[in-house]
């Protein structure tokens, strides 16, 4: 089992910056892929950006450019530094990981609200 804690969201206005924080415990020497769902009011959660062990990172089309994934793997711990926010980004941010055995975590999420 892996704990997530989560942090760093909030309002801003368009154009601004966030920084998300995610922050895993327990079970965590299988994890692979750490990275950032969202869930924006009546839509489908959707993958923000993901970053694997080995440093491989995925973005969704719509946040490349202007969001950036990093891991430190010593402090098992992953960040989602978001700029130039949008008003489409508004959404509950949730954080997740999955093991080698395809299992995967969530983060109890964490709203952010750009105003536009």
């Amino acid at each position: 089992q892996v704990q997530l804690v989560e942090s760093g969201g909030g309002l801003v206005q368009a154009g601004g910056s966030l920084r998300l924080s995610c922050a895993a415990s327990g079970n965590i020497f299988t994890i692979n892929v750490m990275g950032w769902y969202r869930q924006a009011p009546g839509k489908q959660r959707e993958l923000a950006a993901s970053i694997t062990t080995g440093g491989t990172r995925i973005y969704d089309d719509s946040v490349k450019g202007r969001f950036t994934i990093s891991r430190d793997n010593a402090k098992n711990t992953i960040i989602l530094q978001m700029n130039s926010l949008k008003a489409e980004d508004t959404a509950v941010y949730y954080c997740y990981t999955r093991n080698q055995y395809g299992l995967a975590s969530w983060g109890q999420g964490t709203q952010v609200t750009v105003s536009s």
